[in-house]
């Protein structure tokens, strides 16, 4: 009874250990299976398949690589024995028969070792491969740059792509090298001891694999030394004058990198000599090497020295000594960040001598955005939110022709946010097949005067318009929000949630998703989502799609988690769709002599240690269906090129966007905040200036805060061949001062530019330099102006008596001719009560005159006529010298200063 019992429970036991792994098995098939669907249904499916095949081709391959190393040494060291045939005739038979056992043991029965161990070791060397097999499918697929780094020569695709994988290959081949050498020398030693004949010397087959294993070791070595080198290329020792290696690293570290190498290989092969020959004079050769060794790895760890030398040497003659390598560090890093063609506009500032706007200029200066991002939200949210379900995530900036003129307008899409609803409507049905999408956008003009109601060029369900906008499918099932899966087309009656239908969700088209259109595929949704109701629903037919990933940001972090995103995705609308577009970086830490940077892109965590950026990607996705695009922005970018080569068909040339989309291509802000970042001291060229550090620049800061770049759009004078143009525009000032240094303006044509091939799409950064003997305010001395004018500080007063809280916009700075106009708009919002902010003024300043008006073109009309008065006052009134009064009795004519 017992037996049958204890049978029983091993029974059960086997058929619950089987059912796990089945189980766990059939989850990971589940999410393979339902991944390579979704990537189909994207037109990604050979793209999923390259992404598989290269990531274990790769891995595998090295893999391999190192298994036959450890497979075939083991192996041939089981053949190399000391084996003395006439020191066996001597033995008994039966001594005989057991070191016979023990020698097939090593020659033959060592497979069962061998291949185990050797599979072991290979896997836990190559593991590091299987982390980063990007970085080796660049190393693959990279082209050449075309750039020499500017210290040893070499292109600098082999420090974006060969170098780090060279850096892992020396360090796994060392690791492979020394396991071997020591585990097949024990390895020998046990087969001399344990078998007869041990007394006579190791065969010369067993010499020459362990010489082999040692020369191996060596080189190997070597090569870590040759490629230590390169690491000179990314000290920060001499921080902060400048980044990379500089005259201690030439003329101490890296002759005593190369005298390293030399001794080290001399000694590999006196270590060999000596072992062979047993001679006093290899002894003295190996001891001398040796100790030559040591001590050019010594003379490295010492710091010292090279602190002497850069005390009495370096120190005192810091830009004479250091000049070329300043030099390096600043080429370098401009081409690294893509700023090598900045164009330099010097400008001397000045009250303009007649009007302050010309005809040309003032049409484009009413794109002014007076509405604050952070301020139109709420009113978005209150006046056009309409449904408890709907919110609106970000209001973003763009241009659009509007009767045949360009208008800067901001607009944001409706996307549905369920959390928004009350608790007991948060329940399975409504999440998933009910509230499955968002519907339509608002669009308001930039520049609207102060106490008038909001003006909507596009607005309500209905998406009522007078400009001209007509969207065919406005349903947002992709967008911004944390969108849960959806299952559409679905079979309930759907009542009161607007859409381009009356029963969108059972009507959907949009060819997004992934299909449910069997049992089967029913059941592995509701495994892949971990959710039973998907299976047992009865709402879901066989012309249901699964749609999943649905924020946009997640959608793209899961096709190429290789590109980094920008911060700001925008909604463009088109006649037919809506469509997102998020600009794709790709970047380095690995460009040589370049100078770090750090930010945390869309995608990341935690902050990215970089030195090479570029917006080589333009992404689209359709609101509607789900569809990503990848354009290639920069096709001088040798990593996105690599890329290209490794996923043919994944990225399409930037002229196949579609005009309506290519009209709205801007410059991104997180790269020009890099850009700016670094060019705010690397714009000193002159290893002189760059030392000094007289002219280094900061971002413009009012009350603290530092300024963001904002987009504007209008024409300037000398930029993009006078195009209109929608820039981004970021004050900066002189470090630890407030006066304005310089206007830095980067953006893109709007309408109608003819892009070439090799251009990708036409793009500038341009510097409107003030000169340094003139005082111009800077957004924070302005900010001051305004709280000291007497009559804004009144109207202040007088608004916060009424229960109302005065809203001070952002400063915003244009550059008018040879001067700056400042504007700043002012709200008001409620105390109590529902919050909706109310633009009530615009204040304009310019040359130390500051007026607020409601009206953004009486202001300017006001800031003119005080102008003229300003510059009238000062040509009438002339200085003259003033007389000395007359000596006081007992007082000398002439005083003393």
């Amino acid at each position: 009874m017992r037996n049958w019992k204890r049978l029983l429970m091993v029974m059960a036991l086997a058929v619950f250990v089987l059912a796990g792994v089945l189980l766990a098995s059939g989850m990971a098939l589940t999410d393979f299976i339902v991944d390579y669907w979704w990537h189909s249904e994207l037109g990604y499916g050979g793209y999923f398949w390259l992404k598989l095949l290269y990531r274990y081709i790769l891995s595998g391959s090295v893999t391999l690589f190192f298994f036959l190393i450890f497979f075939l040494n083991f192996l041939a060291a089981s053949r190399f024995l000391g084996v003395d045939e006439d020191a066996f005739a001597r033995l008994g038979r039966g001594e005989t028969s057991r070191y016979r056992k023990l020698l097939a043991l090593f020659q033959t029965g060592s497979m069962q070792v061998y291949i185990p161990v050797s599979l072991i070791l290979a896997i836990a060397i190559a593991l590091p491969f299987y982390d980063q097999w990007q970085q080796a499918l660049l190393f693959v697929f990279g082209p050449e740059a075309g750039i020499d780094d500017p210290v040893f020569g070499n292109d600098v695709s082999f420090y974006l792509f060969s170098y780090p994988v060279f850096e892992l290959i020396q360090f796994e081949l060392l690791m492979a090298a020394i396991i071997l050498t020591l585990g097949v020398g024990v390895l020998y030693l046990l087969e001399h001891q344990l078998l007869p004949g041990r007394q006579k010397p190791w065969p010369t087959g067993a010499k020459l694999h362990m010489a082999g294993l040692v020369m191996l070791t060596t080189l190997v070595l070597c090569w870590d030394f040759v490629l230590d080198r390169f690491k000179l290329l990314y000290t920060d020792a001499h921080e902060p004058q400048f980044f990379g290696p500089g005259f201690v690293d030439f003329h101490y570290h890296l002759p005593l990198i190369w005298l390293s190498v030399a001794s080290l290989f001399g000694l590999g092969i006196a270590a060999l000599h000596y072992l062979n020959r047993r001679n006093r004079l290899g002894l003295a050769l190996v001891v001398g090497l040796a100790a030559l060794f040591l001590v050019s790895v010594g003379l490295r760890k010492i710091d010292s020295i090279p602190q002497g030398i850069d005390k009495f040497i370096v120190k005192p003659n810091p830009v004479k000594t250091e000049r070329g390598y300043m030099q390096n560090n600043i080429d370098a890093t401009l081409a690294a960040y893509d700023l090598k063609n900045i164009k330099i506009i010097d400008m001397v500032p000045g009250l303009p001598e007649e009007d302050v706007l010309d005809p040309e200029l003032r049409a484009h200066l009413y794109n002014i955005p007076v509405w604050d991002p952070e301020f139109l939200d709420d009113v978005y949210q209150q006046m056009q939110g309409i449904r408890p379900y709907y919110h609106f995530t970000d209001v973003d900036v763009a241009r659009y022709l509007i009767n045949n003129q360009l208008y800067q307008v901001n607009l944001a899409a409706r996307e549905v946010n369920i959390t928004r609803l009350p608790q007991a409507a948060q329940n399975w049905e409504n999440t998933h097949l009910r509230y499955t999408h968002g519907y339509g956008v608002v669009v308001t003009p930039a520049a609207q005067d102060g106490e008038t109601p909001m003006r909507w060029y596009l607005r309500d369900l209905n998406l009522q318009t007078k400009e001209g906008f007509s969207i065919e499918k406005p349903d947002i099932y992709y967008g911004e929000e944390d969108l849960t899966y959806a299952i559409v087309p679905n079979k309930l009656n759907i009542v009161g949630i607007p859409s381009f239908d009356e029963e969108s969700s059972f009507n959907y088209t949009g060819g997004g998703g992934v299909p449910i259109s069997s049992l089967f595929r029913k059941l592995l949704f509701a495994l892949y989502f971990r959710d039973r109701n998907l299976f047992f629903s009865i709402n879901i037919d066989d012309k249901s799609r699964a749609l999943f990933h649905r924020n946009i940001v997640d959608r793209v972090k899961s096709l190429t988690p290789f590109l980094q995103l920008d911060h700001d995705p925008y909604i463009v609308v088109t006649s037919k769709r809506l469509h997102w577009i998020i600009d794709a970086y790709t970047t380095s830490d690995w460009y040589p002599v370049s100078k770090r940077s750090s930010a945390r892109f869309n995608n990341d965590r935690e902050d990215q240690d970089f030195n090479y950026l570029r917006n080589s990607v333009k992404i689209v996705i359709d609101s509607f269906s789900g569809h990503v695009d990848y354009y290639v922005a920069d096709p001088n970018d040798p990593i996105i090129q690599g890329y290209r080569k490794a996923y043919p068909g994944l990225f399409k040339d930037i002229n196949t966007l579609p005009p309506a989309l290519k009209e709205q291509l801007r410059y991104p802000k997180d790269q020009f905040t890099a850009q700016m970042k670094i060019y705010a001291r690397y714009h000193q060229t002159a290893p002189e200036l760059f030392y000094e550090q007289a002219e280094t620049w900061d971002f413009a800061k009012v009350n603290g805060n530092v300024m963001k770049p904002f987009y504007f759009t209008t024409t300037l004078q000398d930029y993009l061949d006078n195009q209109q143009s929608f820039i981004l525009i970021n004050p900066m000032t002189p470090i630890a001062r407030s006066n304005l240094s310089v206007l830095a303006v980067a953006g893109t044509p709007t309408i109608g530019a003819n892009i070439a091939p090799t251009q990708g799409y036409s793009k500038q950064i341009a510097l409107y330099r003030f000169s340094r003997e003139i005082q111009v305010d800077g957004p924070a001395q302005v900010s001051a102006l305004i709280d000291q004018d007497p009559q804004v500080s009144r109207q202040f007063s007088l608004w916060d008596q009424k229960g109302s809280q005065v809203l001070r916009g952002r400063i915003i700075v244009l550059p008018v001719g040879h001067s700056v106009l400042y504007v700043q708009p002012v709200y008001l919002s409620s105390t109590s009560g529902t919050r909706i902010p109310e633009l009530t003024r615009i204040i304009l300043s310019m040359g130390n005159v500051v007026v607020m008006d409601a009206s953004l073109e009486q202001g300017i009309i006001k800031l003119e006529q005080r102008l003229r008065e300003v510059r009238r006052q000062s040509l009438d009134v002339k200085p003259q010298s003033a007389p000395l009064p007359p000596p006081q009795p007992g007082e000398p004519a002439f005083k003393a200063m």
